[in-house]
C-alpha cells in the first residue's frame, strides 16, 4: 500500500477506534449469544466445546484457536496485519470480560433479547473492524486463502463452518436455534451496517 493511499482510509486515532470498538463488541455479542443458551455460532459452538473439554475458559480458548489458525495463514500464502493480530488478542479478552460481567438471563424472554443483541453486535463489529483496513481475523484469512485457490466465498465459508459446527457440538458445545438464527441473519445484518460503515 502506498502513502498516497493512507489518507483515504482516515486518520489512524479514528481507525484505531473502529478496530477496538469493534473487537470489544464482537467480544460482547460472543458472550451475550453463548449466555442466551438458545445456541451458538459455529466457530463459538466449536469454542466452548474446547472450553468444557480443556477447562480453559472460553476467552482464553479464543485466542489459543485463533493463534493456530493463523499458522494455517502460511500454505495459504495470507500475511497478517495490525488488526489480524489484535483480534487474536482482544475478542477473547472482551468475551471472558463480558461473560464475566453479564447476568444470566432467568427467563426466555431475556435469553431472546441476548440472542438478538449478540448477533446484531456481532454483525457490527464485523463491519467496523473490516473497515478500519488493518488486517481480517484469523478465521476469515483462511476464507480467503481458500478462495484464492479457486473456492467460491459461499462453498469456502460454508465448508469451515459446518465443520467447526460438528466437532463443536461433538464437544458439548451449544448447538441450537441461536444457531440458525445467526446463520440466517449474519449475512443480511452484515450487509446493512456497511451502508453507515462502507468496507470498499
Amino acid at each position: 500500500m502506498s502513502e498516497a493511499t493512507v489518507p483515504a482510509l482516515g486518520p489512524l486515532p479514528a481507525r484505531l477506534a473502529r478496530l477496538y470498538g469493534g473487537l470489544a463488541l464482537y467480544g460482547t455479542g460472543i458472550a451475550l449469544q453463548i449466555e442466551s443458551g438458545l445456541g451458538n455460532s459455529p466457530w463459538d459452538a466449536f469454542h466452548q466445546g474446547v472450553a468444557l473439554k480443556t477447562g480453559l475458559s472460553i476467552g482464553a480458548v479464543i485466542i489459543v484457536v485463533g493463534a493456530l489458525v493463523m499458522l494455517l495463514w502460511i500454505p495459504l500464502r495470507q500475511r497478517p496485519g495490525f488488526g489480524t493480530i489484535s483480534n487474536v488478542i482482544f475478542v477473547g479478552l472482551f468475551t471472558d470480560a463480558a461473560l464475566y460481567l453479564l447476568p444470566t438471563p432467568g427467563h426466555w424472554t431475556l435469553g431472546w433479547l441476548y440472542l438478538a443483541l449478540g448477533v446484531l453486535s456481532i454483525a457490527l463489529a464485523t463491519v467496523l473492524y473490516i473497515s478500519a483496513r488493518m488486517g481480517t481475523g484469523p478465521r476469515d484469512g483462511i476464507m480467503t486463502g481458500l478462495m484464492r485457490m479457486g473456492l467460491s466465498v459461499r462453498l469456502a465459508r460454508f465448508l469451515i463452518e459446518i465443520g467447526v459446527l460438528a466437532v463443536g457440538w461433538l464437544l458439548g458445545g451449544t448447538v441450537g436455534v441461536g444457531t440458525l438464527v445467526f446463520a440466517l441473519a449474519i449475512g443480511p445484518l452484515t450487509q446493512l451496517f456497511t451502508r453507515w460503515f462502507p468496507l470498499t
